[in-house]
């Protein structure tokens, strides 16, 4: 396994940050080589990256990431996480439409009224690959911190399709197609930011959670052997974060309380380590840890993003130590539940400084 930084439990954040209050600009489907021949732009979309990766340098993290000021702020609080690609991607319908899984029935309630706030989408042709830029927004992060940055890459070719209308009507009839047509475009965009400089790649592919919604676990089989296809020849430390969703602080309930069924299968994909929600259920779900492979780590959200309260130190430590009870302190890194982007940005700033305290609370009795 690959070493990113010379330090015990280190600790980073998922991916996304708040928006400082004043960075208003959206980039709304465009290319950032289009939108940042505004200079106003391109200057406050630094500012704000750079405002981002402060904060986590102020705070202590080991790795800090970019805080993905590039995504717009639309449904669910962080919507363009999909809606980055299906604006980019040329097959894709860049309008949002009723969710499908609304449509079909299989969400109802709250659940339903977050899916449509997210959005779905169809397909109108071929998806092929577009301006998304990837290696280019990881230029611009890298040169404002002397810190590793990790780099996420959302969504993922297993959990675009989940959003998008299949069927009559529609270029694809099955996720399973429109996935294996997705797989090239990633590995591609990943490639480069390995040759930009990448040294750490997350991948945020909700597809970890199709057997969930499928009610086919062995569904499992056919996402690790697609997650293999799209880090294929990646010359980087690879995790993958299986998001249980943030929609304004509120979790996919269908996903909790079954990651000891979905991960096991997973355990053959060829990522190094797996970045999982454990807070938000106070740690419920750790078990599944037990049996972890000895040639895999994991990262262990111990920091609740749903909740506006900020954890002492002392909570953190407890939540980190359920984890070491299961895996050794050498495959352990301690992050944020999920990104942070909903949250007030002083909130933010205070867990992480709370996720900083705690990690050396356990560090020390660990060492």
């Amino acid at each position: 396994m690959r070493q990113v930084v010379d330090q015990l439990l280190p600790v980073t954040m998922v991916g996304s940050y708040p928006r400082p209050a004043w960075f208003e600009h959206q980039l709304l489907g465009r290319d950032i080589l289009d939108a940042f021949k505004a200079e106003a732009h391109e200057q406050a979309f630094t500012a704000a990256t750079l405002s981002a990766i402060h904060d986590q340098e102020d705070a202590g993290l080991d790795i800090v990431t970019d805080g993905q000021m590039h995504y717009d702020e639309y449904g669910g609080g962080i919507g363009s996480f999909v809606w980055y690609w299906y604006e980019r991607l040329p097959g894709f319908f860049p309008h949002k439409m009723e969710h499908p899984l609304v449509t079909a029935g299989k969400a109802s309630g709250t659940e339903a009224e977050a899916m449509n706030n997210w959005g779905g989408t169809t397909t109108t042709g071929p998806v092929g690959r577009g301006p998304v830029r990837l290696a280019n927004l990881y230029r611009r992060a890298s040169r404002l911190t002397d810190r590793p940055v990790k780099v996420s890459v959302g969504a993922g070719p297993c959990n675009l399709p989940l959003h998008v209308y299949m069927g009559e009507g529609a270029h694809y009839r099955d996720i399973k197609s429109l996935a294996a047509d997705l797989v090239p475009i990633f590995n591609a965009e990943m490639r480069e930011l390995v040759d930009a400089g990448a040294t750490f790649l997350q991948l945020e592919d909700l597809g970890a959670w199709l057997p969930v919604i499928t009610g086919d676990y062995s569904d499992s089989d056919w996402v690790a052997e697609t997650i293999n296809a799209t880090i294929e020849g990646v010359d980087a430390k690879i995790a993958w974060h299986f998001c249980l969703g943030n929609a304004y602080g509120n979790p996919s309930e269908m996903f909790a309380g079954v990651l000891d069924k979905i991960l096991p299968p997973l355990f053959a994909s060829n990522v190094e380590q797996f970045v999982l929600d454990f807070a938000w259920q106070e740690m419920a779900d750790i078990g599944a840890l037990r049996n972890l492979p000895a040639d895999k780590e994991v990262a262990a959200g111990v920091i609740d993003v749903r909740s506006l309260e900020v954890e002492k130190p002392e909570k953190v430590a407890e939540r980190a130590r359920k984890v070491l009870e299961l895996v050794p302190a050498d495959r352990v890194y301690l992050t944020t539940d999920c990104g942070l982007h909903s949250l007030p940005r002083w909130t933010a700033l205070e867990k992480l400084r709370a996720l900083v305290e705690g990690a050396k609370i356990v560090r020390a009795e660990v060492s």
